[in-house]
């Protein structure tokens, strides 16, 4: 089965690398995965290509950009010109499948599709709706899509009930949760080498946040919560936050210098290695604004982490409040504190981990992610 993906770009982010995962492991399944980047490169670009998925995309050539020279021309500009690629690349391949990634790629190529060869049509929504708030064109040219669509997937039961609202249908509607491959995020044996490379002691309590420094991903609230409990714990710490700095890493650096811990947040950037980092930590946290469901929460629950997150999205469908980790309410820094706080001084906090684990094995695994999307392609509801 011929399948064609549309996603906004190559760059690392959740949905990206969920997208990898998935389209990689539908190869072994049979299944004939391709991906359309609205914007070429990206360094996912060569990770899709050796999982054996060709990825298809159009620049702008340069003369075109030249002569435009105004920044808005060129991006819509660009914007057009991938549009037609896209709909030559579906006359071209005749996929059985076209499936949208988030928002902008689901509305430039479902637009699109319509006026392509007969395919089954499907959108996955892996956020809350909130975006819509500020781009109403979004949400008009998305509420008139929907109807279009074969299936409208969500990646958690709050992000399917926000589907529900915008008119999507029981018999449209599919949830297909995220799922970890837990074997990649299980290595004890890199703890030691990890801490030593980043000169962190053994003796050191070690917290890590996965998110790109955006600000809904509430990285400020962090800071704030761990001023307020520093001199409470008893012992050397460190908080690891992983992630490509989207413009506001100095900002963050700033405050943290200001509040008397610069020294103990530490900004890593965009890594490789996430799955060794997470194994050198201890606690886990998410304290986002807004998720439809987090990748970081099942890895860092995948590596035996106790998890500390926010009531956003899909989070506390993850984590079991008081059983593999801690649930608090989103933007409040003092009550994310208190939370963090308790988990540093739970004796218990390695069984809430290998409880998450457990969970991801059970419920979250790749294995299950993956039949999901084989079902929903040949046409089974059993997702």
């Amino acid at each position: 089965m011929k399948l064609l993906y549309v996603i906004g770009s190559m760059e690392v982010g959740g949905a990206e690398q969920h997208l990898l995962r998935v389209s990689t492991g539908l190869c072994a399944r049979g299944f004939q995965p391709e991906v359309f980047a609205i914007t070429i490169g990206g360094p996912l670009t060569r990770a899709f290509l050796e999982g054996g998925v060709p990825v298809h995309g159009v620049a702008l050539p340069g003369w075109a950009c030249r002569i435009l020279r105004s920044e808005r021309a060129i991006a819509r500009a660009g914007l057009l010109y991938s549009a037609v690629a896209f709909w030559w690349l579906l006359w071209r391949r005749r996929p059985q499948v076209v499936h949208f990634f988030l928002p902008a790629a689901y509305i430039v190529g479902g637009v699109v599709s319509l006026f392509g060869p007969r395919a089954r049509k499907i959108m996955s929504r892996r956020s809350l709706n909130l975006y819509q708030a500020k781009h109403k064109l979004f949400r008009q040219l998305e509420h008139w899509l929907h109807p279009r669509m074969d299936k409208v997937c969500g990646n958690s039961a709050a992000v399917i009930q926000d589907l529900y609202s915008e008119g999507v249908t029981k018999d449209q509607a599919c949830l297909i949760y995220n799922g970890v491959n837990v074997e990649h995020f299980l290595l004890p044996e890199r703890r030691a080498k990890v801490r030593s490379d980043l000169s962190i002691s053994d003796e050191t309590l070690v917290f890590v946040i996965v998110a790109n420094l955006i600000p809904y991903k509430g990285h400020t609230d962090l800071i704030k919560a761990f001023a307020k409990i520093q001199h409470l714990i008893l012992q050397p710490w460190v908080c690891l936050c992983v992630g490509r700095d989207d413009g506001i890493a100095s900002t963050l650096h700033e405050e943290a210098v200001s509040l008397g811990i610069g020294k103990e947040i530490r900004f890593l950037g965009s890594r490789k290695d996430v799955p060794e980092l997470l194994n050198a930590s201890d606690i886990g946290v998410l304290c986002s604004h807004e998720e439809g469901f987090s990748n970081a929460v099942l890895e860092g629950m995948a590596a035996k982490l106790p998890m500390v997150v926010t009531d956003v999205g899909g989070n506390a469908e993850a984590v079991i409040n008081g059983l593999t980790g801690l649930v608090v309410a989103p933007k409040a820094p003092d009550e994310l504190a208190e939370a963090l706080l308790a988990m540093v001084q739970n004796p218990e906090r390695k069984k809430m981990g290998e409880a998450g684990h457990n969970r991801i094995v059970t419920i979250f695994s790749m294995d299950a992610c993956l039949q999901g999307y084989a079902d929903l392609y040949r046409g089974s509801d059993a997702a």
